[in-house]
C-alpha cells in the first residue's frame, strides 16, 4: 500500500496510506506517534528524507548539500550549517537519485546532472560524482505558498516605506517593469508582491522554466516549460510560451526570468499594447541592463539597434535589487530610455543603501513623477 504513495495511487493521501497500513499490521499507536510515524513515512516516500524538516520550516528558502555531514541553510540571512547528518556518501547518492525521481527525472552516471520540480513544488538540482569530486550535490529551494505584502516587505527592511505608493502606482498605471538583481536578491518575492497588486479583474499568464510564482491573485495562469524527453522531442521552451500566451487573452504576461531569446518575444509583447507586463533579469546593477538585454536578445539573432528600439519604447522602470550582510532589499529604481546617440539607457531615478533614507536623482525622478504620479 505504502508502495503507491510514491505513486499517488492512495485514495486519501500519504497519511491515508500510513493509517491504513499500521491498521492491517495490527498493531495500536496513540496520536502523536501515528502523527510522526505519518511524517516520517511521507519524507522517505514521497519528500526529502532527513531533509524534509528543514524545508517544512517556514523561514527556510535553501537547503544545500555539499556531503553527508555538510548540509546548509539560508534562513534569509546568509547560510548557516543545519548540523544534520546523512550517513555515508551513498546514502547522499541515494537520497539525490530518489529525489530526481519524484521530480521525472534520470539521475545516474549516464546523467550526472539534473534540475527538477519536486511534488511539492521544491527546486531540485543537484550533481554526481565525478563532476562532483566529494561526492553528490544537492541544492534545494522550496517554494513560498504566500507572496510578502508591501508592508511586510517593508517590516522586513526590503523596501523603504516612502516606495510602497510608487510601486502601487507602477503596477495600477500598468508600467511595463523589470526586475534585476543577483541570485538570490529577492526578484521572484518582490515579483510575487507586485503581481498581488494587479486588480483581481484582470488575468495574469506567468511563464516560467519552473514555477516559483504563487502571487495573491485569483486569476493566475501559470505556464511552465518542458524539457525534451529520451529521444530529443517534446520540449517547450520559453520562448514558444511566451507566443501562446499572447493567444489567451492576456491583462498582463510575467516571464518568471529572462535568460534567452525569449527576451524578444517579450519585447515585442511589450511593444504591441500589452501593457502592465513584468520580467526579471540578473544584472549586477540598473546600468548594466542594457548590455544584458543586448546579450541575451544577441541570442535571437536581434541586433544592437533593434534591441534598444524595442526596450526603450516596451520597457519602462527597472527595479533592482541588491544583497549584502544577508538582507534583501530594493536598491535602485531606473528609467529606462535612450540617450543623445540613441543608445539604450537606464538613469537611476532613486537609490537605497537598505539602512538610511533615500536618495533621488531630481530630474529623473520628477520625470519617473510625470509618467507615473501621483503616488
Amino acid at each position: 500500500m505504502l508502495a503507491g504513495v510514491a505513486g499517488g495511487e492512495v485514495p486519501g493521501g500519504p497519511d491515508a496510506a500510513v493509517r491504513a497500513a499500521v491498521r492491517d499490521s495490527g498493531r495500536l499507536l496513540g496520536s502523536s506517534a501515528l502523527h510522526d510515524l505519518s511524517r516520517a513515512a511521507c519524507a522517505e516516500l514521497v519528500g526529502a528524507g532527513p531533509l524534509q524538516p528543514l524545508l517544512d520550516d517556514p523561514t527556510v528558502t535553501d537547503v544545500l548539500v555539499n556531503g553527508p555531514d555538510d548540509v546548509w541553510v539560508d534562513r534569509g540571512g546568509g547560510l548557516e550549517r543545519a548540523g544534520l547528518d546523512l550517513g555515508t556518501p551513498a546514502d547522499v547518492r541515494g537520497l539525490a537519485v530518489r529525489l530526481a525521481a519524484l521530480g521525472g527525472r534520470r539521475l545516474d552516471d549516464a546523467v550526472p546532472t539534473v534540475d527538477a520540480r519536486l511534488p511539492d513544488g521544491t527546486r531540485l538540482h543537484a550533481v554526481l560524482e565525478p563532476l562532483a569530486e566529494s561526492g553528490a550535490l544537492l541544492s534545494l529551494r522550496t517554494l513560498r505558498l504566500r507572496a510578502f505584502t508591501l508592508d511586510e516587505l517593508v517590516e522586513r527592511r526590503a523596501l523603504p516605506p516612502e516606495w510602497t505608493g510608487l510601486v502601487q502606482a507602477l503596477v495600477v498605471r500598468r508600467a511595463n517593469v523589470l526586475v534585476s538583481g543577483g541570485t538570490g536578491t529577492g526578484k521572484t518575492t518582490l515579483l510575487a508582491a507586485l503581481l498581488s497588486l494587479v486588480p483581481p479583474d484582470e488575468r495574469v499568464i506567468t511563464v516560467e522554466e519552473s514555477r516559483e510564482l504563487v502571487p495573491t491573485h485569483p486569476h493566475v495562469v501559470p505556464l511552465t516549460t518542458r524539457r525534451a524527453n529520451v529521444e530529443g522531442a517534446g520540449a517547450v521552451d520559453l520562448a514558444e510560451l511566451v507566443r501562446n500566451a499572447l493567444r489567451m487573452r492576456p491583462d498582463r504576461i510575467v516571464l518568471g526570468e529572462c535568460r534567452g531569446a525569449e527576451v524578444r518575444e517579450v519585447l515585442m509583447a511589450m511593444n504591441t499594447g500589452h501593457d502592465g507586463g513584468l520580467a526579471t533579469l540578473h544584472a549586477n546593477a540598473v546600468g548594466v541592463v542594457p548590455a544584458r538585454l543586448e546579450a541575451l536578445a544577441a541570442l535571437a539573432g536581434m541586433p544592437r539597434e533593434a534591441v534598444a528600439a524595442q526596450a526603450a519604447g516596451g520597457l519602462d522602470v527597472v527595479l533592482h535589487l541588491r544583497r549584502e550582510q544577508g538582507t534583501r532589499f530594493l536598491a535602485e529604481v531606473g528609467l529606462v530610455g535612450r540617450d543623445a546617440q540613441g543608445e539604450l539607457e537606464v538613469r537611476t531615478a532613486a537609490r537605497w543603501d537598505g539602512r538610511g533614507p533615500f536618495g533621488v536623482d531630481g530630474a529623473t525622478w520628477d520625470e519617473l513623477a510625470r509618467r507615473f504620479g501621483p503616488w
